[in-house]
């Protein structure tokens, strides 16, 4: 049996919530699929008059470049008359497939399992929309929403209440990819689409926060001497900062979840996994250079995410030492957990 030094800070979810919480993934599955067909034909194909002559142009970004498919035949516009008929019909099934889940939002208010704040939720989805998903990694508080979600227990509030997001980018992944993915853009710009108030704090900065003051800083792990260059998507956009200790959660495995946001509609989060989120918290918490105020609090958070690990995912041992953490994380084991 284990003891735990946390108090009384979930709930378990009933068994209906729980029903629609299952229903919800589900559909967001179908419904990640749809937008990712429907995306195919985000850029048209149209005919384009060159010397005279009709050539059938397939556009691969909003900029207006992309390809010829040749001149105008029976091919080329049998291939247009195809490339129609399927967007058409995937927008139909996207649009049947978004009523069914705007269905599932009024369901899963009324039964109050809406979580995950709006603004965040709608950034995480405009990062899966864009295909990068796997890029960054949500830490911090926001990530609670995620274990939650996976156990079938609601945390108290007061332990999630949090005005700010942090994304760890895996800068292994190669910038060029992710630069282009967010289509030239930068994160900023993937931002914006989310929130159209959102700024960068500062010029060169690692902050953006939009008009109600809730900020996104986009952090990474510490890097050796020799790699100096500024990660960055584009001009004007966030740069990265690095931050001690984020090398843990960067190498730990990953926990992916849908989570429920405040208007009830579903939200993908990638999330360390979480016995690494808690540990690292107690390292956190221990450390002498961190603010007085947010100790407390660290430690709350790890105590928590640790009775919920044991509670409800028995799948994932703590006795499985992390081989990613660090030794002096790995201590903090003790202090979270006792055995009597």
């Amino acid at each position: 049996m284990n003891k735990y030094f946390a108090g009384n800070t979930m709930k378990p979810l009933s068994n209906q919530q729980r029903l629609h919480q299952v229903n919800t993934e589900q559909l967001f599955e179908n419904y990640r699929t749809a937008l990712h067909h429907a995306a195919s034909y985000q850029y048209g194909m149209r005919w384009k008059t060159v010397r005279g002559k009709d050539y059938l142009f397939r556009d691969k970004d909003r900029r207006g470049n992309g390809r010829s498919l040749g001149p105008r035949s029976a091919e080329t516009e049998g291939l247009l008359a195809a490339f129609t008929a399927g967007r058409a019909g995937a927008q139909e099934r996207l649009q049947l497939i978004t009523e069914k889940i705007q269905e599932q939002a009024r369901l899963n208010k009324a039964l109050r399992l809406s979580r995950v704040p709006r603004v965040v939720a709608r950034v995480l989805r405009e990062l899966d929309r864009a295909g990068l998903h796997d890029s960054f990694t949500v830490i911090g508080t926001q990530a609670l929403y995620a274990y939650e979600a996976v156990a079938g227990s609601h945390f108290l509030l007061e332990l999630l209440a949090s005005g700010d997001v942090d994304l760890l980018d895996d800068v292994r992944q190669k910038m060029t990819v992710v630069s282009n993915k967010l289509d030239g853009e930068g994160l900023l710009g993937l931002l914006k689409k989310a929130d159209k108030t959102f700024e960068c704090v500062r010029e060169n900065g690692y902050r953006a926060a939009n008009a109600g003051q809730f900020m996104i800083d986009l952090v990474i792990a510490p890097r050796g001497m020799q790699e100096s260059e500024n990660i960055t998507f584009c001009e004007a956009d966030l740069v990265a900062t690095e931050v001690p200790g984020l090398q843990w959660l960067l190498n730990a495995p990953k926990l992916d979840a849908v989570a429920i946001d405040e208007d009830g509609w579903p939200v993908p989060m990638r999330v360390p996994d979480p016995r690494a989120f808690a540990l690292h918290k107690a390292w956190l918490s221990g450390l002498p250079e961190r603010e007085p105020l947010k100790k407390p609090r660290d430690l709350e958070q790890a105590r928590s995410v640790a009775k919920l690990v044991v509670d409800e995912m028995p799948h994932l041992p703590f006795e499985s030492t992390l081989t990613s953490l660090h030794g002096d994380v790995r201590k903090m084991l003790p202090m979270l957990i006792q055995s009597g």
